[in-house]
Parts: structure tokens; C-alpha cells; sequence
């Protein structure tokens, strides 16, 4: 009943909470009351272009951008490009239950990702994205009339802030003609924060304010591979699989307490203790046929078992981490990338679909989500500088059973940059 309850709180707060300290809490990279559980909404490692084929990324493999889901691609750039990729996101969410409706709209960087060669096919890669973002806020009014005869109103509010971010760097090499498998390295860091606050509508009252942050750090690998096999002219199959470790985030959980009124701030309690979450292991797997400079689809499959993880601070009677698990599957379409009298024919246009199955479970229901994507390239100045968008549109969890049914329609854009360094020119 209490997990239950937590949810309806969610949805009756974002109808009815307008103001406390907005500019900190209205600062979301997400909005979900489901991001209240674990270590919040996961992100995802998609670009604009691999948004729009529905996330796809394990068997795609082109010289034009950076495929950063799957880095043993890195192996099929251009042996002297230099490459960048450069995007943001925003999403945008429509809540309902049983009885109300919302909507809230977050923005965010979604990647900042540069490549660049080593040695004739080898490559590296470095980038900075979100790994999962914390994002609610609701209200509820003190019903109790002992107490509001006694205090006046008195209203709660909760709400959750904050971001666990990676940064990465890894590199690829080409083994043979027909393999190439790279590694990389990630470095988890950032801060999640959990209010909880009580306001009196008396002035003899003073404002509580309680919560905790946790601050965690972590390192894992991720190691990746692909192969190649042309089964027919102008065709090539690949298949694509990345492992990343699991690992345990250390870092430090604060919980404090504070009362205050207009010129007095008094603290009630301060305690930093050591901390630590578990991430556990992920692994994919996928396959793509493309037909030259022409078009591509493909597969994935994704599976991160949640079940045993040690996750901090889970709150609500009725919450069980499970097994994390999606099926993605896209196309590219290309008319003719060479064309020089129609600008449409060059642009490359994407489409996808992907059904997740989240780690959350609340009272024996799996919150799962599925979602349809569309995705557009345009070309800019020269062929493989591109302004990438991804649309991403479906829905996650229900409006049955005290859930929470959301509507999204999300954004990703980004620019692709590339260039050709150290090239020595022949007449000057």
C-alpha cells in the first residue's frame, strides 16, 4: 500500500506543486516518478543517429559518424579523420492515473564525443554523456484536522534531483578483414538528491527540510566486437556484441536536516557515511545488413540483470529491482548520397521501433515501455558533416493497478563534424 501510495502522491503532486526552490528542482533531466526507485531513469549510450533506427547500434558500422554504443565500429572510419559529435535532448512527458493528468518537458546535453585515428585502422574515441538522470517532485496536504487546528496548514513536498554521468575513453583495432574489437574505459560520477520538506502556513512555524545526497564514483570496462561477411556484391552482414562489467560505484551518502524561517537557519542533523552501489553487468548483441551507401537495418538485444543489485536508498514497500532487458531493431535509408541537383536525395532518413522491459517492478508489475522512432540527417557543407535529429515517441508503465501511465514525445539533435588532418596538399 505504501509503494501504491507513493505513486499517487507523484501523480496528484504535479498537478498541485507550483513553487519551493523552482530553479533547483525545475533543473531535470528527467521527469518520471519511476526515477524515484534505484539509481534512477537510465539514460541509454544513443546518439541521434542511432535514436533514430529505434537504438540500434551493435551491427552499424559507417565511416560518416561515430557509433559510440558499439566502439569496434571506430575500425571502418576514414584512416586521417578527425571526427566529432556534439548533441543535446529534451524530452517531453504527458503523466496520467486513474484520476489526473500532467505533462513536463527536460533538457539536457545528451553526448559530447570525439574520435580520432592511432594508426592506419586503429582508432580512439572520448566522450561525456548522462548514465542516468533523477527527476520527480510532488505534494501532498496534511489532512489530519488535530493537526491543522494545533499548526495550520501544512503541506510535504518531495522531490529528486541530480545525474550519474560517464565519461569514457577507449579504442579500436582491426584485427583482420573480417574483425575488429575494441575496449573501453568508463569513469561514473555525479550526485542524486532525495528532499524531503514540511511547510506550515503558520508563521510560529518554521520550514523543515531533510533529505539525502549521494555522491558516487566508479570505473568499469566495456569490451566490444564485430565482424563482417559479405555474403553478395555490394552487401555486407555484420554482427556486433559489447560486454561492459559490472563494478560498484563508491562514494558518500549525506543525510541532513535542517529548520528555518525567514532569518533563522538552524541545523537539526548532518551525517556523511560511506556508500557504495552495484551496477551490474550488461550485454549486447546484434546484426545489420547494409546495401552500400543505399540502406541498412539491423537488430539488438540488450540484457542487464538488476535482480541482485545493491541499490542505495530504495524507498516504497513493494519495489523489487529485476532483470533490465529490450529488443531494438531499425533502418537507414539513403536516396543517393552522391546526388548534386537534389538536397533531399542526400539527406539520410531513419526509422525504428524498441520495447524495454525496465528494471523497475512495483507490487508484481513490471514497468515496461515501447516506442517508435524517426530520425533525419541533413547534410552540411561537405558529405559527412550532417545536423542529426531523433524523435522518439510511445509510452511506459499503465494507468492501471495505482500506476502511472506515461505519454512521451522525446527530442535528440545533434552535430556531426569531420574532417581529414594532416593531409599535405598537392599544389599550394
Amino acid at each position: 500500500m505504501k509503494a501504491r501510495k507513493s505513486i499517487l502522491l507523484a501523480i496528484v503532486a504535479l498537478l498541485s506543486f507550483q513553487s519551493v526552490s523552482a530553479q533547483e528542482i525545475d533543473a531535470l533531466g528527467t521527469f518520471t516518478p519511476y526515477s524515484l526507485f534505484g539509481v534512477g531513469d537510465l539514460h541509454g549510450s544513443n546518439s541521434a543517429i542511432t535514436q533514430g533506427m529505434g537504438g540500434i547500434g551493435m551491427g552499424v558500422r559507417n565511416p560518416a559518424y561515430i557509433n559510440f554504443k558499439n566502439i569496434a565500429s571506430l575500425t571502418e572510419r576514414d584512416t586521417l579523420s578527425f571526427m566529432f559529435d556534439l548533441g543535446g535532448y529534451s524530452k517531453n512527458m504527458y503523466l496520467k492515473d486513474q484520476n489526473t493528468k500532467s505533462a513536463y518537458n527536460a533538457a539536457n546535453i545528451n553526448n559530447f564525443v570525439f574520435s580520432f585515428p592511432i594508426y592506419d585502422k586503429h582508432a580512439m574515441v572520448v566522450g561525456i554523456m548522462p548514465y542516468s538522470n533523477m527527476g520527480y517532485k510532488f505534494s501532498t496536504d496534511e489532512t489530519d484536522n488535530v493537526l491543522i487546528s494545533k499548526y495550520g496548514n501544512i503541506q510535504y513536498f518531495k522531490y529528486g534531483t541530480g545525474s550519474i554521468n560517464q565519461a569514457f575513453v577507449g579504442g579500436a583495432v582491426k584485427i583482420n578483414k573480417y574483425l575488429s574489437a575494441g575496449l573501453k574505459g568508463i569513469y561514473y560520477f555525479g550526485s542524486q538528491t532525495n528532499h524531503s520538506d514540511v511547510y506550515f502556513s503558520s508563521g510560529a512555524m518554521r520550514t523543515i527540510e531533510s533529505g539525502w545526497k549521494y555522491s558516487p564514483h566508479g570505473f568499469s570496462l566495456e569490451a566490444a566486437v564485430q565482424g563482417t561477411y559479405k555474403p553478395a556484391e555490394d552487401y555486407t552482414l555484420t554482427v556486433g556484441a559489447v560486454y561492459r562489467m559490472k563494478n560498484k560505484m563508491h562514494g558518500s551518502t549525506t543525510r541532513y536536516s535542517y529548520a528555518y524561517n525567514s532569518e533563522i537557519r538552524d541545523t537539526i542533523s548532518y551525517n556523511k557515511v560511506a556508500s557504495s552501489i552495484y551496477i551490474p553487468a550488461t550485454i549486447s548483441a546484434g546484426v545489420a545488413l547494409k546495401k552500400g551507401d543505399k540502406w541498412m537495418a539491423g537488430i539488438d538485444y540488450e540484457r542487464q540483470d538488476w535482480s541482485k543489485a545493491e541499490l542505495k536508498n530504495t524507498v516504497g514497500v513493494g519495489y523489487k529491482a529485476q532483470t533490465a532487458q529490450s529488443i531494438r531493431t531499425g533502418i537507414e535509408f539513403v536516396p543517393n548520397r552522391y546526388d548534386i541537383r537534389y538536397y533531399y536525395k542526400r539527406m539520410t532518413y531513419r526509422a525504428g521501433f524498441h520495447y524495454d522491459q525496465t528494471y523497475v517492478n512495483l507490487d508484481g508489475k513490471s514497468i515496461n515501455q515501447i516506442g517508435f522512432t524517426l530520425g533525419v540527417s541533413l547534410p552540411v557543407y561537405r558529405m559527412n558533416n550532417s545536423f542529426n535529429i531523433a524523435v522518439d515517441f510511445g509510452q511506459r508503465g499503465s494507468s492501471t493497478g495505482n500506476l502511472v501511465k506515461e505519454n512521451y514525445v522525446n527530442f535528440i539533435i545533434s552535430l556531426s563534424l569531420h574532417d581529414i588532418w594532416f593531409v599535405k596538399p598537392k599544389y599550394q
